[in-house]
């Protein structure tokens, strides 16, 4: 691999045939990090596999990531050891002085410190500080979310910044409000965290969620905090229908087309990439990170006469699946209507993935998809994906879906 430095931050020997180390490195396809347990076996399984996969940049990472690790142990000169214990001494020193645990600041320290973070939205009457906010409803109707991330379950901190937890937090809630035809207008956030959570941590978390909602002229005007030992996100959103009738899932009806705004795929190959140790390519796993919702869409399709609209969170199959029992009619999707990227077709094959999976059984894109009469004209970002007839159920080509339809939170 052109290009390629490698740095070791932590080396120990379980026992005398292995080496376990992470390893952090900068290549010509970005930063990686990755951990391995090597053997002799695998240095000569490693070097194989990079002479038999020279196209392959996941193999050849993980190949030269194992060798160099043999050659550090080895004592390679350009390869930098340290001890676990002095990474922690250097975080340490990092944090200084400036490290405030929650149960040191306590609750009302935190919830000033969240609401320093945060910006007013047009609709915010009553911001945070009392009771309870008041946010303009011009409508007199209000359209309301939530959705929750738990630690663990749909987010890691070794994955993602506390910004990038706050932006997917308020990004899922705030996609559902634009599936329905409305105008974002305010979150309300619940948080429960570790009273040993590093304050600043919060309030990085607070700040994407603000950012996010900001994109679409919400805020944050409120919510609740309380100790727990596992670290859960809380948001409900709130929108304004602004005088039209909200797009739901019940309205498909046979002959119309099936069209999609965004993209899909993106996110569930980042989560692959990440579970697999790398972090790159970076367009996926920021792709999962920080989804890009095609917020403006939603208005576009209400006033374009949407029959059906939803947020795929889920699963482009899996969500069409709750479209197609509400309107009680079939809808079948066309493969041919996806463009494959290369570089997901690429580290599709590395990693042992047909990308037609992710593309429409994965999650986290927060695409919109919906259905049109077909007379309708449809504007960039909408593009036709498939169509809707009589009957019952999702095909893609017109024959059953052989492979996974997408998440479900208690599988």
């Amino acid at each position: 691999m052109p290009g390629t430095y490698w740095t070791l931050l932590t080396i120990s020997r379980p026992n005398s045939s292995t080496v376990c180390a992470s390893v952090n490195t900068t290549t010509s396809y970005g930063p990686v990090t990755a951990s391995t347990r090597t053997t002799p076996l695998i240095l000569s399984i490693a070097a194989a596999t990079s002479r038999a996969f020279p196209t392959s940049v996941w193999m050849r990472m993980y190949a030269w990531t194992t060798i160099r690790l043999l050659s550090a142990a080895a004592g390679d000169p350009n390869v930098k050891l340290q001890s676990g214990a002095a990474r922690q001494r250097d975080a340490t020193t990092e944090k200084g002085a400036h490290h405030v645990s929650i149960a040191e600041a306590g609750e009302f320290g935190l919830i000033a410190r969240i609401v320093a973070r945060l910006e007013p939205g047009p609709a915010t009457l009553l911001g945070p500080g009392d009771d309870a906010a008041v946010v303009a409803a011009p409508d007199g109707r209000i359209v309301a979310s939530t959705d929750v991330l738990v630690e663990g379950r749909h987010f890691r901190r070794d994955w993602s910044s506390p910004a990038d937890v706050g932006h997917r937090a308020a990004a899922a809630n705030l996609a559902d409000i634009a599936a329905m035809g409305a105008d974002p207008t305010a979150l309300l956030v619940a948080l429960c965290v570790p009273i040993d959570l590093d304050v600043a941590w919060i309030e990085e978390l607070a700040g994407g969620l603000s950012a996010e909602a900001g994109l679409v002229g919400a805020s944050v005007v409120g919510g609740d905090v309380s100790a727990s030992p596992t670290l859960t996100v809380a948001v409900t959103a709130l929108g304004d229908l602004q005088g039209r009738e909200p797009v739901t899932r019940a309205g498909a009806q046979p002959g119309d087309v099936l069209a999609l705004a965004g993209r899909t795929g993106y996110a569930a190959a980042g989560y692959t990439v990440l579970s697999r140790g790398f972090r790159t390519p970076r367009v996926f796993v920021e792709a999962y990170r920080r989804p890009a919702v095609p917020y403006a869409a939603g208005l576009e399709a209400a006033r374009l006469g949407a029959t059906s609209m939803i947020d795929v969170s889920d699963g482009l199959l899996q969500d069409l699946g709750h479209v197609a029992t509400a309107s009680v009619v079939g809808i079948d999707v066309r493969s041919d209507a996806f463009e494959i990227p290369g570089q997901m077709r690429d580290a599709a094959i590395a990693l042992g993935v047909d990308p037609l999976l992710w593309v429409l059984a994965g999650g986290d894109d927060h695409a919109l998809a919906a259905t049109f009469p077909p007379e309708v004209s449809l504007p960039e970002p909408w593009r036709a994906v498939g169509v809707v007839h009589e009957g019952s159920g999702i095909t893609v080509d017109r024959k059953p879906w052989q492979g996974g339809m997408g998440w479900d939170h208690f599988r």
